[in-house]
This record gives structure tokens, C-alpha cells and sequence, in this order.
């Protein structure tokens, strides 16, 4: 059986969890085909700007998805982004320390030049998420 969470399922559990925290959701979802952030949330006058992706048990479409995401975040920069979210399902913490051990050079340097970068695990059964920034994902393998 394959195990799935859709992209839609984590944007909208993730907009009610935010709604709850008092967050403003400055934005509507997106229908299929529109460009643009995912989610962009307003909280103590500090804007988010946060890429979802889902979860799938193949692991090549996961990584595809992965590389996607972070390029789709980064380029909200050209909005002078000061908060880049990438919002994921709560599973995609299994393989993390993996991932980050295989790209250990690399994710120090990502996470050096793009300071603003940070994921949000999302649980989509408990209605709750985990905050992460990029670079302290390496004390995932320390």
C-alpha cells in the first residue's frame, strides 16, 4: 500500500492550524495551475512566505519534490521574502537525518546563505507542527 499525504491535505490542515495561532492568512489556495506561494501568513507584523509539499512513498518522487520545494521557497526572495517556509508532512522526519547527512557541506553552506530558511513538519492527524530552521537540521546527525 503506498503510503501518501497530498500537498492540498498539508496546505489545508497547516491554514487552520495557523488561523488558531492567530496568524492572518493573507491569501486564498490556489486553484490547479496558479502560480505563487503556497501559503503567505502574517503574524506580529512578520510575513511568512511558505512552499507545501506532500509526502509519497517513492523515494525518487520525493526527492524531486524536495529539490522543487527549496527552489520554489528561494525564489521568494525576489519578493524580499524575510521568512521561507517549507511546510512538510510530519513523516518526512524519518529521513531526515539521512538526507542531511548525505548533503552534510552543502546544507551547512545552504543554511550560511540563506539564513531565513525553515520547515515546518506538519501532522496532519493531530492537527500540529514542529519548527525547524535549515542549519539546526544538523544536529540531526551530530
Amino acid at each position: 500500500m503506498e503510503e501518501k499525504t497530498k500537498n492540498e491535505d498539508v496546505e489545508k490542515n497547516l491554514r487552520k492550524i495557523l488561523k488558531t495561532e492567530g496568524y492572518k492568512l493573507l491569501n486564498k489556495p490556489k486553484k490547479y495551475g496558479e502560480t505563487g506561494v503556497n501559503i503567505l501568513a502574517e503574524k506580529n507584523r512578520k510575513v511568512f512566505h511558505i512552499e507545501v509539499i506532500g509526502y509519497s512513498s517513492s523515494p525518487p518522487k520525493r526527492s524531486r519534490d524536495f529539490y522543487e520545494v527549496f527552489f520554489r521557497v528561494i525564489s521568494r526572495l525576489n519578493d524580499n521574502a524575510k521568512h521561507l517556509i517549507i511546510a512538510l508532512p510530519k513523516k518526512f522526519n524519518e529521513g531526515f537525518p539521512q538526507r542531511v547527512k548525505q548533503y552534510r557541506v552543502a546544507w551547512e553552506k545552504i543554511g550560511d546563505a540563506f539564513s531565513e530558511l525553515e520547515f515546518w513538519f506538519v501532522d496532519v492527524e493531530n492537527n500540529t507542527y514542529e519548527k525547524r530552521k535549515w542549519r539546526d537540521c544538523l544536529k540531526l546527525i551530530k
